[in-house]
């Protein structure tokens, strides 16, 4: 069992790591004292500690949200004279500027679960599909959003056209099916040109859903409207798998790719020490071009609320909703290799074994540092290091993740 490392041959450069400001995460915090919030909060988003730094927010309300919202509810709308963000600046934008404040170097992405409902056929936030007639209003719409966000202190740095584009989610929750055509249509000709007018720096990140639509991410990037304003896919883990990436950028290799969703669920078994599952996940994706790993929700509380939707979220920490207790689930362990030892600005480089079961990632830090991720799914085990001439013995323990780090 040996694991070969190569420096010279370099991949993608990696942006950071991080997870989701949703309101009902946002919420959590602010249950919190002020002094706990302090500590957790430095513990997840300071250089020295976890150092998260790509993370995502919501343009409205997602499925892990105390209520449903829009910034424009009502009857239709098309000059956004309602247009507020009122509600966020209750919980949302006091924690976001908190993280920015703990971690300067914090780049936030904005994903919508749904436009407001009279911009849909069925009039409403849950489920449904964009009428394209109000395409021209929603791109106006996300202007507004950034410029009322930049006007509180808290600038956004990429928007997704949409979360998960190709689910209504049986009409359970916030939720918004967009055709393909109807992407491109709003990215090329409304959203892109109107960010570019504007003068906003937001960069646009298509798709934003699963692994299993790289046909659809290799499509709307073949479009020459859309590749004006973007050569970027956002991707998620609950469908297909991470080497179809691979095939998204095969075929467009000057993409960049980013992991914007993959988070546990309350029901599922192990969830408090699966860190080796969701380990191969990430690496997996970082091994298949991704620049950043953003996981979902970074806090709720035992049962997986604040929550509006159907499935049992879980937060990276779970804040206990009576006696206010922190704990961790295994994806935050997993997660926690990653962030706290690969640096923006690391380069993936060359790692190769034909040990079975192994899961592996390697890094070069700027400066010239090297990381290794390794994943150890069953029994305990050894390996050996192979990289510039040397070699080293690696023992592994059962069910774990370990990170090698040496100049």
């Amino acid at each position: 069992d040996t694991i070969q490392l190569d420096p010279n041959k370099k991949f993608q450069e990696i942006l950071g790591f991080g997870g989701a400001f949703t309101d009902g995460a946002c919420y959590m915090f602010n249950q919190l004292s002020t002094s706990a919030r302090e500590q957790l909060m430095h513990e997840l988003f300071h250089p020295t500690e976890m150092g998260l730094n790509v993370c995502r927010t919501c343009i409205g309300s997602s499925d892990c949200s105390t209520v449903a919202y829009t910034y424009d509810d009502g009857e239709e709308d098309r000059e956004l004279k309602r247009f507020s963000i009122a509600r966020d600046r209750e919980w949302i934008l006091p924690v976001l500027r908190q993280a920015r404040q703990i971690n300067p170097d914090l780049f936030l992405f904005a994903s919508p679960w749904s436009p407001p409902g009279w911009m849909k056929w069925n009039h409403s936030m849950l489920g449904g599909s964009m009428n394209r007639k109000y395409l021209d209003a929603y791109a106006r719409y996300f202007v507004k959003f950034l410029r009322a966000y930049a006007a509180e202190g808290v600038p956004i740095q990429a928007v997704t056209s949409q979360n998960e584009v190709d689910t209504d989610q049986n009409g359970a929750m916030p939720a918004c099916v967009w055709a393909q055509e109807a992407e491109i249509d709003f990215v090329g000709d409304h959203l892109g040109p109107l960010l570019e007018s504007s003068k906003l720096p937001a960069k646009i990140w298509l798709l934003d859903h699963n692994y299993s639509l790289w046909g659809r991410a290799v499509c709307e990037l073949e479009d020459s409207d859309v590749r004006r304003y973007t050569n970027a896919i956002a991707w998620h883990c609950y469908g297909g798998t991470a080497d179809m990436i691979s095939k998204a950028h095969d075929a467009h290799p000057d993409a960049e790719m980013y992991w914007t969703e993959g988070g546990g669920n309350l029901n599922e078994p192990h969830c408090m020490d699966n860190w080796a599952q969701w380990s191969a996940v990430l690496s997996a994706a970082l091994r298949n071009w991704c620049r950043s790993l953003t996981v979902w929700n970074l806090a709720l509380d035992e049962s997986g609320k604040p929550n509006i939707g159907p499935y049992p979220c879980a937060g990276l920490v779970t804040i206990h909703s009576q006696t206010k207790e922190i704990t961790r689930i295994g994806l935050y362990w997993a997660l926690a290799h990653y962030a706290r030892a690969i640096k923006r600005g690391a380069r993936r480089i060359d790692s190769r074994t034909q040990a079975a079961g192994l899961e592996h990632v390697a890094a070069e830090n700027p400066g010239g540092q090297k990381v290794l991720v390794l994943t150890n799914p069953g029994p305990a085990r050894s390996v050996q290091l192979e990289a510039a001439g040397s070699k080293a013995p690696v023992p592994l323990r059962e069910n774990s993740v370990t990170t090698l780090i040496w100049s």
